[in-house]
């Protein structure tokens, strides 16, 4: 095995403690095939409520190589974590009668979505909110932290990395989304140079930074490439269309993108590819794994790493054979759905189970 500073827990499942084990050490450098990367998809979310300081610094002890903060932007142009701009499902919003007339629908990337938008909230007010579980009829065991963490600022995650990274004696790296980029420009709030600003003021804006920037749209990576000398990744879903190309009239969807063709294009401005997992290996129609595509192969040839998303632990998030239960959230086989996509040649991974991802990641090396 080779050595490594990667840390994990000495349970799979809860941290307590954490001890030094052997495991490899991914580093962030684009094109490099022979260093598998573990991001902690929005933190450790599978332990607590996402996009919560106690969340990324979870992930972090437990082994990730990268946390990963979702951007949006407050209504004082501030870069925040959440996954999304509406905030009703995150945050304890609905219980603070003083912002119940924030309440508002708006279309967000063609959607109507009705709930409270964190480009109508102060930074200082926003503040004032709690967090909590976003899906707990999954992880009930989350909410027993709900109400307990704050919405935090781009700059605090960065902060959190760098303090980690020194007390871990390991970097710990960052991978900012920019999230729905076309609506918060139609905002008057663009996300990119305040991202810009963030990298730059932090000396995190170099050629071996541990960092990569990652976006579902098109226009902003290949602007970003002209500001950024970090990595960037091309997001791709499953269906649907980048909201940038179904403005602007594009007809191009997702798929286009992680044909040979897409993914040569892609690699003209991005250094890497985020798709979906089941564009990687698709489930069949009895849920199980089926026959992986040649995306991997051809990102490959083009000189992109692949780090697909999301591998969690629960059942209902993982094809059929790897079940334990019929109960969806009872704990299944990630080691099991991990090692697949490994066999199909990926190069890192999003997770909310850092722990199992790091683990897995330890027995393959």
């Amino acid at each position: 095995m080779k050595l490594s500073h990667r840390w994990l827990p000495v349970a799979a499942l809860a941290v307590a403690a954490a001890i030094a084990v052997p495991a490899s050490s991914p580093v962030a450098v684009a094109g490099q095939h022979d260093a598998f990367v573990i991001v902690g998809h929005r933190g450790a979310s599978g332990y607590r409520p996402e996009h919560t300081l106690a969340s990324y610094e979870l992930a972090a002890r437990m082994g990730a190589d990268f946390i990963e903060p979702d951007l949006v932007s407050t209504k004082d142009h501030v870069l925040v974590a959440r996954h999304e701009p509406e905030i009703g499902g995150t945050t304890d919003v609905a219980n603070h009668p003083e912002f119940k007339d924030r309440k508002k629908t708006k279309v967000l990337d063609g959607v109507a979505t009705t709930g409270w938008f964190t480009e109508d909230f102060t930074l200082a007010e926003l503040k004032t909110l709690r967090a909590v579980e976003r899906i707990p009829a999954i992880r009930q065991h989350n909410t027993v932290f709900n109400g307990r963490y704050q919405i935090p600022t781009f700059q605090e995650v960065i902060d959190l990395s760098k303090r980690l990274s020194k007390e871990l004696g390991r970097p710990i790296g960052i991978y900012p989304e920019t999230k729905h980029p076309t609506y918060f420009r139609a905002q008057g709030l663009p996300l990119e140079p305040e991202l810009v600003k963030a990298l730059n003021r932090n000396g995190l804006n170099r050629r071996g930074a541990k960092v990569y920037v990652q976006s579902f749209e098109v226009g902003n990576l290949k602007a970003l490439r002209r500001e950024l000398r970090v990595p960037l990744v091309q997001l791709t879903s499953a269906s649907g269309a980048p909201y940038d190309f179904v403005v602007s009239g594009d007809k191009r969807t997702y798929a286009d993108i992680v044909s040979a063709a897409g993914l040569r294009d892609v690699a003209t401005y991005a250094d890497g590819v985020g798709p979906s997992k089941d564009q990687v290996i698709p489930v069949d129609a009895t849920g199980k794994l089926g026959t992986p595509t040649a995306l991997v192969a051809n990102a490959h040839r083009a000189g992109l790493v692949v780090h697909p998303y999301t591998f969690r632990v629960e059942n209902t998030f993982l094809p059929a054979e790897f079940d334990s239960s019929a109960v969806p959230s009872d704990a299944g086989n990630l080691f099991a759905e991990i090692a697949a996509y490994r066999r199909a040649g990926i190069d890192g991974l999003f997770t909310d189970n850092t722990d199992v991802a790091a683990a897995e990641d330890r027995e393959t090396s």
